[in-house]
């Protein structure tokens, strides 16, 4: 093993790319005596662990999922009393398709992701160095790592930027160029990759899932402005074959509780194929649970200062899809992936004490009064056994309006009375970590990037697109609306179209981050929904951060804005 190689190019990953721009990396930085005594594999270990490090910062709320989800028809962040949120107008302005060059959280999720790439490169130049029998799969593992990387920013940018050593100037691809590498590079390691590292690495059928939703979209990346995108045949016929190989392989079940596949206790969930992998003390920040939660609402009767943030609430918009679908009945009361009861004070009144080891709030879509524990002075007031916790009616203390009940409205725009402190309906869908001191840390669940219910409704969408096979993209979808036997499952659909299908999308994977990207391919995004008119199909893509264009100027036409910026 050649350390001085290896410190040489670990000293040079912490400016790699030009275009990535300023940033803080919180690396640890190997020196000579520090890497003296590690054995290869332990080196090998050492390089791929960092190609995955940046998840953690990735897929927080304010990043991908600002990019994915705020930018969509399923959620929206008002300026919350006119003071909360406002941060110069980015969460309006990502809602409305107003993107600036210069939005910051734009900019975070491409130095994110470039710095996952640049990490890649590093770990392809050491790892050929190393004499360990793992280095070959190691390999195969960091180039579909980066695959997937390239995958996001052809997606969200629309360009891919490859090289190959530390030291060159990367080439800039776009459309089919720049999807024709992604698939070359995942088609080069599918057999290579480990079959059993899952579900926090990228393993065989994570390769097998990420092919299946790259030739899915295609047709959105071969031509990204197109006024209807041309989904060929061949293309859909890949999808419903890696998505055959993957359900067929019967390495993976649909889970029977559908919030269990969002629960602390999620690692060993055999629906999910790949996730960013979350662990309390090491890289947990539990944001996900706590961002659309009450200020008011405590979930954890260990810790008084764990509380959520008022953040963004659902659209009135893509809750009346849930309505419309199931009208007249509740969604409540007829999907189990809308709402689960746990807090039993709602459905009983008289159940006002609560052992603490018994108290967890309600997931999904939470609407109306809200009740939970009783805090006062800092503390939570128990019941008159002073062991119990009191829960009832909560009020809006943490924002000095204590006569004000927390009662969630369908109501939520940027007006003033749709931007109050309780305006919207809330999202819980991962679990509080019981471990959060403060409600923005120590988080523990898995967070989904690709679980079987998703291959299942890709191939039913290949089926339809390919040849209008509408019984087997049916069969494909009530497979999984009846997998979810916990609770009572949502009744079988009896037609399929495409709209049913992206109504069905969004009923499941509603706040996992791929609204965006279906919303494209559906060609819904240029429709209007609460608060945004734009129709600019130019949105398709965000724009290259300003300061990534100005740092790359150097290079006369090197890196340039994509049109409308």
């Amino acid at each position: 093993m050649n350390v001085k190689k290896i410190i040489s190019l670990l000293m040079l990953f912490m400016g790699i790319v030009v275009i990535e721009s300023c940033t803080d990396l919180d690396e640890e930085i190997l020196d000579e005596t520090s890497a003296t005594g590690l054995s290869e594999r332990e080196t090998a270990d050492g390089m791929l662990a960092p190609a995955y490090g940046v998840f953690s910062q990735l897929f927080t709320h304010t990043h991908y999922f600002n990019l994915q989800e705020i930018s969509t028809d399923e959620a929206i962040l008002p300026y919350r009393g006119g003071t909360d949120w406002g941060d110069n107008g980015i969460f309006i302005a990502m809602h409305t398709h107003n993107f600036a060059t210069t939005d910051p959280r734009i900019g975070g999720v491409w130095n994110n992701i470039f710095q996952g790439i640049s990490r890649c490169v590093t770990a392809l130049n050491v790892l050929p160095t190393l004499n360990t029998p793992e280095v070959n799969t190691y390999i195969a593992e960091v180039r579909a790592l980066r695959a997937y990387y390239s995958m996001l920013t052809l997606d969200l940018f629309g360009l891919v930027l490859v090289k190959d050593e530390v030291g060159e100037t990367s080439t800039i691809l776009r459309g089919a160029e720049a999807l024709e590498y992604i698939e070359s590079e995942l088609l080069a390691v599918e057999s290579e990759v480990s079959p059993s590292v899952g579900p926090g690495r990228i393993s065989t059928a994570a390769v097998k899932g990420l092919l299946a939703r790259l030739y899915l979209n295609a047709a959105v990346y071969r031509d990204r402005f197109a006024a209807s995108f041309n989904f060929r045949e061949e293309d859909m016929d890949k999808v419903i074959a890696y998505c055959d190989e993957i359900i067929n392989s019967g390495q993976f079940q649909l889970s029977p509780e559908y919030f269990a596949l969002f629960d602390d206790e999620n690692h060993d969930n055999p629906e999910l194929i790949f996730v960013y992998e979350q662990r309390a003390e090491l890289n947990g920040h539990n944001r996900m649970a706590y961002f659309s939660l009450s200020g008011d609402q405590y979930p954890l009767p260990e810790f008084p200062g764990a509380n959520g943030t008022d953040g963004p609430g659902i659209t009135s918009d893509f809750y009346r899809t849930w309505v419309n679908a199931y009208a007249p009945v509740d969604p409540a009361d007829i999907d189990p992936r809308f709402y689960k009861e746990n807090l039993s004070i709602y459905s009983n009144p008289a159940d006002s004490c609560v052992a603490g080891e018994d108290f967890h709030i309600n997931r999904g879509i939470l609407r109306g009064e809200q009740f939970g524990l009783i805090r006062e002075n800092g503390v939570f007031v128990r019941c008159e056994d002073g062991v119990n916790f009191k829960v009832g009616k909560i009020y809006n203390e943490s924002r000095n309006n204590p006569n004000l009940p927390v009662n969630f409205t369908e109501q939520i725009d940027f007006s003033v009375s749709g931007s109050g402190y309780s305006t919207g309906y809330r999202v819980e869908k991962y679990e509080f970590s019981r471990k959060s001191v403060s409600g923005r840390n120590f988080g523990e669940a898995d967070i989904s990037l690709l679980r079987l219910a998703d291959v299942y409704l890709m191939r039913a969408e290949a089926k339809l697109r390919k040849n209008s096979d509408a019984a087997g993209a049916l069969a494909d979808v009530n497979i999984v609306r009846a997998s979810r036997t916990a609770r009572t499952p949502p009744p079988p659909l009896t037609e399929m179209s495409l709209d049913l299908l992206y109504r069905e999308r969004g009923f499941e994977f509603y706040w996992e981050m791929l609204r965006r990207t279906d919303m494209i391919r559906f060609g819904k995004y240029e429709d209007s929904w609460t608060e945004k008119t734009n129709s600019d199909p130019l949105k398709r893509v965000f724009p290259i951060p300003q300061n990534a264009v100005d740092g790359a100027s150097n290079i006369p036409g090197y890196l340039e804005q994509n049109e409308g910026y």
